[in-house]
């Protein structure tokens, strides 16, 4: 498993019952967690000492319960500042777990010694685009909600990268692929971070199952000659680690470079275990 264990302003303080008890900057959430299906006893003082707590609906959803929290707070990864706000199910506006492939993915830009173009999709509040652009790399941001690409550029301010090589794109992921092949564009590196299940902004269905081996079999034809670093994220408990790496070595064949994949994972301080947070496909050149 790949751990993002470099955090200072973020940890799992401990896990129980479907919930995780989370420590965001100085502020302390519960929220629910479908892989927590052990029940260990409430030890840890931060149960008691919560901020917010979102409690999961039998009907589907859920809300928020607050105690002493702001609409809105930052917390940093290293040099990169991220805004957070609870939002409608249980997010925050940032997956922490992420921070394992940001570390690998901003490596190997740096050391690339050349000029690097990434494409993000699906690219929610701009942790990896940030995280790319900071390593050097010139970043295409595409997510279908306007809201959302937003909060990316709000956290690239935040972040002292307002000026980076940074092109915001609002648009269907697909839909924009399709459209730079045709324009004959290339990448150098390709991440995406695909919903389980999602809608377009005009109503296009997406289905993780159905779709994510036809986009990587489009985003392989916009690679360049050269190419870095190719990044699948998955938080679909269906797609194992193995079928990750199936689909990318299938599809990226042509091209010299191996292909790994594992869970990714968030250490928990009161076991000292580590909590499975998804998978990571990764090929990289050789």
């Amino acid at each position: 498993m790949w751990t993002a264990d470099k955090w200072k302003d973020y940890e799992v303080l401990d896990a129980s019952a479907g919930e995780k008890l989370e420590r965001w900057g100085e502020y302390i959430l519960v929220r629910p967690d479908p892989q927590v299906i052990w029940d260990t006893p409430h030890a840890h003082p931060g149960w008691k000492q919560k901020n917010g707590h979102y409690h999961r609906s039998k009907k589907g959803g859920g809300e928020w319960e607050f105690f002493d929290l702001p609409q809105q707070w930052s917390i940093h990864y290293k040099d990169l500042t991220f805004n957070l706000k609870p939002f409608s199910f249980k997010h925050t506006g940032l997956f922490p777990e992420q921070a394992v492939n940001w570390d690998w993915f901003s490596d190997k830009i740096k050391k690339a010694g050349r000029p690097v173009k990434v494409l993000n999709l699906f690219a929610y509040t701009g942790g990896a685009t940030l995280a790319a652009a900071a390593a050097g790399a010139a970043v295409t941001h595409v997510d279908a909600s306007k809201g959302m690409v937003t909060w990316a550029k709000e956290n690239a301010v935040s972040s002292g990268l307002k000026d980076a090589p940074i092109r915001w794109l609002v648009d269907d992921c697909v839909k924009f692929v399709e459209r730079e092949i045709r324009r004959g564009n290339h990448y150098d590196a390709i991440i995406m971070d695909p919903p389980s299940y999602g809608r377009g902004p005009k109503g296009e269905i997406w289905k993780i199952e159905d779709s994510i081996h036809p986009l990587i079999r489009l985003c392989s034809r916009l690679l360049s000659q050269d190419p870095l670093f190719f990044l699948v994220n998955s938080y679909t408990t269906g797609l194992a680690p193995a079928v990750l790496t199936y689909l990318i070595a299938t599809e990226l064949k042509r091209f010299q470079g191996r292909v790994d994949s594992q869970e990714i994972g968030l250490p928990v301080t009161s076991s000292g275990l580590v909590l499975p947070c998804g998978a990571s496909g990764r090929w990289e050149a050789v």
